[in-house]
Parts: structure tokens; C-alpha cells; sequence
């Protein structure tokens, strides 16, 4: 599964490794579970939602974003 990413403030999304994803998520949501708040995205974005934490946004990429 490849995941996208996007702060509120760009433009463009960017396909994100998982640990980025982690690094992301840890600055955003602070010393709650950055694992399990990944989990979740994983999860919800599978049906095609977009999902925000913080800043950020995640989706997963689809066929014409490759």
C-alpha cells in the first residue's frame, strides 16, 4: 500500500515511506501512539477517504497518481 501525503499548506502530495509516516505522525499528534494513529490511517484510508491528523493529510495513491 502505497500512502500519500499532503501538509495543509502544499500543493502536491508525496508518496511517504512507513517511517516518515511514524515521524510525521509523532510530530503532529506529540506522545499519543504515532503506531497506532498509523494503524488507523492504514485502515480508513483503504476506502478512499482522505483522512487528517494536525496538518497533514493521508490518502492512499491511486492508479493515476503513480
Amino acid at each position: 500500500m502505497n500512502i500519500q501525503t499532503q501538509y495543509n499548506y502544499e500543493k502536491t502530495w508525496t508518496t511517504t515511506n512507513e517511517a516518515d509516516l511514524l515521524k510525521m505522525i509523532e510530530e503532529e499528534i506529540g506522545d499519543a501512539d504515532p503506531k497506532g494513529t498509523l494503524a488507523y490511517v492504514k485502515e480508513a484510508i483503504k476506502g478512499g477517504k482522505t483522512i487528517t491528523v494536525g496538518s497533514c493529510r493521508f490518502k492512499i495513491q491511486s492508479k493515476g497518481d503513480q
